[in-house]
Order: structure tokens, then C-alpha cells, then sequence
């Protein structure tokens, strides 16, 4: 069908579209277009994602945390600068695991005295010698690709603490499905997190959103705030926004 194809050519231009967008480009209904990209998808031509459709596969899987260091390195250290201006009042803080958290860690110089709590290897020696930083390193079984400690070892600790923010860095956000990272023994520590903590940010390239992995963490509802950089789509922006999370984006 001459439709299919024209969806097609503006997919592999776009790279990346809304059914808003074909409906008006396309002067059709949203609910054709919906079925249309449904078909498009069952063929394989195309993968639906929140609100419209993609050239890139939605799933991600587990990648070691030394190749990951290097994609989008720039957009991640920006990123991470960003989120450590917001932690001066914090006394204690909780931060995962992750290479855009990692990059957290590297600008973070606090000019009063703060614990944070890691589950991430990495994070630990990074923080271990800056002034006004206490350390607390969670226990149990290491995740080598990912350099993060998991198990129930890590969750005692966190039954038994308070912090006012949790940094998390994930590996998929749909705004649909929510937050996921390719472990699930990783995502359920990282409930608890979400459990022991005030506020939960979100550090996450724009690379991640319209993503998918194995390990579900939680709904998009649970979430404060996210920090990203400038390649985020304007609809899932202020989809974002409007679900009342503060969007920060790191330049």
C-alpha cells in the first residue's frame, strides 16, 4: 500500500516519529496510523515505541560497563556536572551503578560534609580520597559487567538507612513500560533504593529513552526528576513535563 511506503520514507528520514506527526504529515487519523505502524511492526519493518515508532530496536541488552564508558562520554560528563550542582544540602545521598552515574561521581566536590551510599565498585574508589566524603560501600555478589554489588547482603543495608536522594542511572526509559536495566537481580536492588531514598533522579543520555530492558524497575511515576542532554525528543519532553517530573537538560 502507497500509505505503508510513504510511512516508511518518513521513518527512514526522521529516524524516529509520533503517530502526531504521520497523522498530520499524512493527513489520516491517529487510530489508522496506529494500526498501520501495528502492521508495520508485525512485519518487521519497524518497532513501536511510546507514542510512535523507531528504526532502532527498543530492547536493550547487558553490555560491560567498560565498553558503555565511551558511548556518548560528552553528553554523559555533562550530565553528570549537572546533577552534582543539586546535592550541597544533602547529607546523605545513594547512588547506583552506571557509567552516566560514574561521571556523576567525577564531578562531585562537595562543600559540606556528605555520606554516600553506592552499590557500585567504581563509584566507591572514585569518591574514595575527596574531602568532605564519607563512603559507604553495600556488600554481597559483584556483577562484573556492571562493576555493582548485588543480593540480599545489599538490601539489609538499605532496610537500615535513610537518604534524601537516590541517583540512578538505567538502561531504558519508557514512558510506557518505565525505568529498566538488563539485570533483574539489578533491578530489584535498585527498588530498594527507590525505597530507602526522598527523591529519586533520574541520569540518563537521550540515548535511553524509548528503551527497553529486561529487568523492570519501576513505573515513570516514581520518578523526580531527570537529568539528560539535548538530544531528548521535543514530545517526550514535555510528556515528561507534564506528568509533573522536573526535566533538567545538561548543555
Amino acid at each position: 500500500m502507497d500509505r505503508y511506503k510513504k510511512i516508511l520514507d518518513i521513518l527512514q528520514e526522521k529516524k524516529n516519529v509520533t503517530v502526531q506527526y504521520l497523522s498530520l504529515e499524512l493527513n489520516i487519523s491517529s487510530v489508522t496510523i496506529r494500526k498501520d505502524l501495528r502492521l508495520l511492526e508485525n512485519k518487521k519493518l519497524l518497532y513501536r515505541n511510546h507514542g510512535g515508532a523507531t528504526l532502532t530496536k527498543p530492547f536493550v541488552n547487558d553490555t560491560p560497563v567498560n565498553v558503555k564508558e565511551f558511548v556518548n562520554a560528552k553528553y554523559k560528563s555533562a550530565i553528570g556536572k549537572e546533577a552534582a550542582k543539586i546535592i550541597d544540602n544533602d547529607q546523605y545521598i545513594l547512588i547506583a551503578s552506571g557509567t552516566t552515574v560514574l561521571a556523576f561521581a567525577r564531578h562531585i566536590n562537595p562543600s559540606n560534609k556528605i555520606t554516600i551510599v553506592t552499590s557500585a565498585l567504581n563509584v566507591a574508589v572514585e569518591l574514595l580520597n575527596k574531602e568532605n566524603i564519607e563512603v559507604l560501600q553495600l556488600g554481597g555478589y559483584i556483577r562484573k559487567s556492571s562493576n555493582s554489588v548485588i543480593g540480599h547482603y545489599s538490601e539489609l543495608i538499605l532496610k537500615e538507612t535513610a537518604c534524601s536522594k537516590l541517583f540512578l542511572g538505567v538502561d531504558g526509559i519508557d514512558l510506557d513500560y518505565g525505568l529498566s536495566t538488563s539485570n533483574a537481580l539489578e533491578a530489584h536492588l535498585n527498588q530498594q533504593m527507590i525505597e530507602s531514598s526522598e527523591e529519586v533522579v533520574i541520569l540518563a543520555d537521550s540515548s535511553k529513552f524509548g528503551k527497553r530492558s529486561f529487568g523492570r524497575i519501576c513505573g515513570i511515576n516514581s520518578v523526580n526528576h531527570i537529568i539528560t542532554d539535548k538530544g531528548i525528543s521535543k514530545e517526550i519532553a514535555e510528556k515528561i513535563e507534564s506528568l509533573g517530573i522536573v526535566l533538567t537538560i545538561a548543555e
